[in-house]
């Protein structure tokens, strides 16, 4: 089984913790370690600061299925957003989306077919082929 870092959720924010097994049911947002590594290097190339800005996953309606995966990089959090931080990269949510999101994982997938972030959401009752967008 590939080692995920898993961060709980508190109603202020996340505290870090270093790589520990993934729990069912949790409250937070997991990230692969693939995935940190991935935006890591993208910010660098945005030229993100990593002890300012990080990765705004966020929900929209839209889609084919009903509501879509928003991602994108921001210079610093807004004031009610959750802040899951992995290693030195930090997840912004903001509360609306984590409704969506909490227990979700993010990994990043690079194969000869397919490369690209992958959520794995188990909130979600139904998804596109894309996967980006859910119901």
């Amino acid at each position: 089984m590939e080692q995920m870092v898993q961060i709980g959720a508190s109603p202020s924010s996340a505290v870090e913790q270093s790589a520990i097994a993934p729990q069912s049911g949790g409250k937070g947002i997991e990230v692969t370690p693939r995935a940190v590594e991935r935006i890591r290097v993208a910010m660098a190339k945005e030229g993100i600061s990593p002890s300012q800005g990080g990765l705004r996953l966020g929900v929209m309606g839209g889609g084919c299925s009903g509501l879509s995966y928003n991602i994108r990089f921001d210079t610093q959090p807004r004031e009610r957003d959750r802040i899951f931080e992995f290693e030195d990269v930090r997840i912004f949510v903001d509360p609306k989306s984590f409704i969506y999101l909490h227990g979700m994982t993010l990994d990043y997938e690079q194969t000869l077919m397919r490369q690209g972030f992958n959520f794995i959401n188990p909130n979600s009752t139904r998804s596109c082929g894309c996967g980006s967008s859910f119901s």
